[in-house]
């Protein structure tokens, strides 16, 4: 179960909830304050000849002459000793020489840094969490910019506030992976801080962190998401919700409004529509081609009306050439022997898990489940090879 004192407590020591002087997290800071924080991006040069920062830059990082110019005005070294040991320390950790210089490009910093003392204690704070080199590969190459926040006093302590919501370190790694940025200033903080004054649960906060954690980033967007989805019936304790915010932060009122001219052209009204997204608002987050390719199978292709669907809109996004295609095929040969009637509930199997599909619809008719089988395989085969 989700343990809100803890994270307050988090949220406490992190800064991110302000109380007043007499309050319990007032009087921690005064006994352990905060040290400050330095970006870290080395001195700034001093006037004069740059030339061997430049060259060196243009040389060995492949900077542009431009870039270069304005790189050497924040970060100047003289000899190669130092810029030499941050990419030997890049390379011996698994990066490649693209994957390094692009790092180094977009992080000009970490050129004045000394990597053992700076660098490595966070990547070995990862793999004792279980994260392989590969792993803290992509994390930097996303986005390096959470390493030059202090391993104890902000990586940590933010690791395992999103472990608070994820449970165990292989969710939590994924969820850095996914978005490394996560990590990296207290905007995801003060978002989750005031998700949970909205009353939004621990568990659909867990959903914005596995799928989309990118929305946390864009604190006053989802406030007024949150409000937004209240005042159209949703339940923030519902499992919902979160799907509900990332498709209403995630979408451009444009980009919504074009998804729900391609829902009318395919029989759907804009209640329809809203009330689809109310049951499952994944619907919402499918592409126009997606939504277009999925309609025109259902109504062309097998000649069943669109607004059954509303009941089960999950179904939009269902991958059409391993999901609905094999599953139809099976469905139809049964409706065209008689052995299963059309009714309103046709999208129903469609809902099911594979195995109980496969007992409902194939291994239970005996003397034709041999025909089912190689019926639902093949069109799983080309499914595969369509992929491939």
């Amino acid at each position: 179960m989700y343990n809100f004192q803890r994270f307050k407590s988090t949220l406490c020591l992190s800064g991110t909830v302000r109380k007043s002087p007499t309050s319990r997290c007032f009087r921690l800071s005064q006994h352990y304050p905060l040290p400050a924080f330095s970006l870290g991006f080395g001195t700034i040069a001093s006037p004069g000849d740059h030339s061997f920062t430049v060259s060196y830059l243009v040389n060995n990082l492949g900077f542009s002459q431009e870039a270069a110019l304005n790189a050497s005005k924040r970060v100047r070294f003289d000899t190669s000793q130092k810029p030499d040991a941050v990419v030997s320390f890049f390379e011996s950790q698994g990066f490649s020489k693209s994957m390094m210089k692009d790092v180094l490009r977009k992080n000009r910093w970490l050129l004045n840094c000394d990597p053992q003392n700076r660098i490595l204690p966070k990547f070995e704070f990862f793999l004792s969490k279980g994260a392989s080199a590969s792993d803290i590969v992509l994390m930097v190459q996303r986005n390096a910019r959470f390493l030059e926040r202090s391993l104890t006093n902000h990586i940590i302590p933010s690791y395992e506030l999103l472990k608070e919501f994820l449970q165990d370190d292989k969710t939590t790694i994924d969820c850095i992976k996914r978005y490394s940025a996560v990590l990296h200033g207290s905007r995801v903080m003060h978002s989750i801080n005031m998700l949970l004054k909205k009353g939004v649960s621990g568990a659909n906060i867990a959903i914005i962190l596995r799928e989309t954690p990118r929305v946390l980033n864009f604190t006053n967007e989802l406030e007024r998401a949150v409000e937004e989805l209240k005042s159209l019936g949703f339940n923030p304790s519902a499992t919902t919700f979160g799907a509900g915010l990332t498709a209403k932060v995630g979408l451009s009122k444009s980009k919504w409004e074009a998804k729900v001219e391609v829902y009318k052209r395919w029989g759907w009204s804009e209640e329809a529509v809203l009330k689809a997204f109310r049951t499952d608002p994944r619907c919402m987050l499918a592409g126009k081609d997606k939504i277009n390719a999925v309609m025109s199978f259902w109504v062309n292709q097998l000649g069943w009306n669109s607004l059954l669907l509303l009941k089960r809109p999950t179904f939009i996004g269902f991958s059409l050439k391993k999901r609905i295609i094999p599953r139809a095929s099976v469905l139809q040969f049964l409706y065209s022997k008689g052995l299963v009637k059309k009714n309103a509930s046709v999208v129903r199997p469609f809902v099911l898990p594979e195995k109980q599909f496969l007992e409902r619809y194939v291994k239970c008719f005996k003397e034709h489940d041999h025909k089912l089988i190689k019926l639902y395989e093949e069109n799983m085969k080309d499914a595969d090879m369509s992929c491939s």
